[in-house]
């Protein structure tokens, strides 16, 4: 027989191969907003009992990507794009702190971990893998954050660019995947800036790179989802 500390193991293993499961289904859409999640076909699906299904269920709610309704249903969280405009004033504001404060430091060790993320980001847009643009898009911007040095930032900036996963998938979804080279440029635009120590031009890129996703997702709202958002970034 297994003893207790055996069976947390192994639940937790458990509890782990669903969350990541479900966590890459859900930022990838391919579980859309307002899917259920019902524990029993969920433990029929991954074999296993409910408790890591729900130990699992309960991670994604703390990361915000499911909700329990008052029936004690479980779906996966709806995209709130009436809030759109309070996010992205805090993720443009992110992404000019932390740009700035990265060049206001420099450290060659560090840029070589936004340079890896870099090319991890090059090299998903080059094959059109969505998922993988996500995750090194939000490393990208973590290592640049960590690079400012502030970790009230890096945190709050994790965070958001975590919440905005899957507005990503729909911005990317508007390029049908097909992302322009014009994204991975300015990435490295961002990199010249910070290794020249440029504060002002690193600021500049860091607006722009922020408004032009703006922009394409106001129009994606507007389009193809018929209910317009104003998206103000003043």
């Amino acid at each position: 027989m297994r003893n207790d500390a055996e069976n947390v193991r192994v639940r937790g293993s458990g509890t782990q191969s669903v969350y990541v499961t479900l966590r890459q289904e859900i930022l990838s859409m391919a579980l859309e907003p307002g899917s259920p999640l019902d524990e029993v076909r969920l433990s029929e699906r991954f074999r296993m009992s409910r408790t890591p299904i729900r130990e699992a269920l309960l991670r994604l709610a703390a990361d915000g990507l499911v909700t329990t309704l008052p029936n004690r249903n479980t779906i996966v969280a709806t995209i709130d794009f009436a809030s759109l405009p309070t996010y992205f004033e805090a993720l443009t504001l992110m992404y000019r702190v932390t740009t700035r404060g990265a060049a206001q430091r420099r450290n060659g060790e560090i840029m070589k971990t936004v340079r890896r993320h870099q090319k991890d980001f090059a090299d998903a847009v080059a094959v059109r893998d969505a998922y993988a643009m996500i995750e090194a898009n939000r490393e990208f911007h973590v290592a640049i954050a960590e690079l400012a040095g502030n970790s009230y930032y890096t945190a709050f900036f994790a965070r958001l660019l975590d919440e905005g996963r899957r507005i990503l998938r729909l911005y990317y979804s508007t390029f049908d995947d097909r992302l322009p080279r014009q994204y991975v440029d300015e990435h490295e635009e961002i990199i010249a800036a910070i290794e020249a120590g440029d504060v002002e031009r690193a600021d500049r890129l860091a607006i722009a790179h922020a408004g032009q996703i703006v922009r394409q997702i106001q129009e994606y709202i507007a389009r193809d989802l018929d209910r317009p958002v104003a998206i103000s970034m003043s």
